[in-house]
């Protein structure tokens, strides 16, 4: 899919970030790497405008809401957007858009690679190592709170309080890893998931991810959802960018401009 078959929207697209992530890592003023590599550039040169917040890399949900909820205030003070949000960031729009009074600022979610039911390698992550993390980030100075917020029964009480707002439309994307997709990184966290809820994109499944009204499955890992590259896949011949499948997340929310 080509720029020219990528609609331009009325309103901004704003990237939001998963757990860890960033915007953009630049050096002497020159970028070096996008959270979402190649999908900013190919969605602006159909002429959207494209914004990437910068969110607290382990703070929990409702923290990071807020930050999300403050940077759209400050960089679209009036107006609609569009929300892609990958992972947490998922869950922060959501929260964003249901609890913090932002319902009228958002036209649409699509939610890519979100574990809206938490994630069983959460579970097991938090289950063994919860005790060794928290002191150690202590140390550093980070919140904990959002590996807890991203657990099967932690997001079973963000279910039952962060309800879809009618008036937002609602949509998702999920991740199949497996056979020469899968590469050996994952294996672990794939395996764990697997055995608890089935296919999956190396840390969510494909049941945890699907919301809304539609959902996408892709191939491809965690990362590969927002264009990191599969380099062991790439290398068997049997991965390419994933920027061209956001160009279909564009031609369906264009319906709701």
């Amino acid at each position: 899919m080509t720029a020219n078959d990528i609609p331009q929207l009325g309103a901004p697209i704003v990237l939001v970030h998963g757990l860890c992530g960033y915007d953009r890592v630049t050096a002497f003023g020159r970028p070096l790497k996008d959270y979402f590599p190649g999908i900013r550039p190919q969605l602006e040169a159909s002429g959207n405008r494209v914004l990437m917040p910068r969110l607290s890399c382990t703070r929990g949900v409702a923290a990071r809401a807020g930050e999300l909820k403050r940077y759209l205030l400050a960089n679209v003070p009036n107006g609609p957007v569009h929300l892609i949000g990958h992972s947490m960031g998922g869950l922060d729009a959501r929260y964003m858009i249901s609890q913090l009074g932002m319902a009228d600022r958002v036209r649409t979610l699509t939610t890519v690679g979100t574990p809206h039911r938490g994630s069983p390698f959460a579970d097991w992550g938090m289950k063994r190592f919860a005790g060794l993390l928290a002191p150690f980030f202590q140390f550093l100075g980070l919140s904990t709170q959002a590996f807890f917020d991203l657990t099967s029964a932690a997001c079973a009480h963000f279910n039952a309080a962060v309800r879809d707002v009618p008036g937002v439309r609602y949509f998702s994307v999920a991740g199949v890893c497996d056979g020469p997709l899968l590469g050996s990184g994952w294996r672990v966290p794939h395996e764990i998931v697997r055995r608890a809820e089935g296919a999956n994109d190396g840390v969510v499944s494909v049941a945890s991810a699907t919301w809304g009204e539609h959902t996408d499955v892709w191939d491809g890992d965690h990362l590969n959802l927002v264009n990191w590259p599969n380099r062991e896949a790439r290398k068997r011949g049997v991965w390419d960018s994933l920027a061209p499948d956001y160009g279909r997340i564009i031609r369906r929310i264009v319906a709701f401009e």
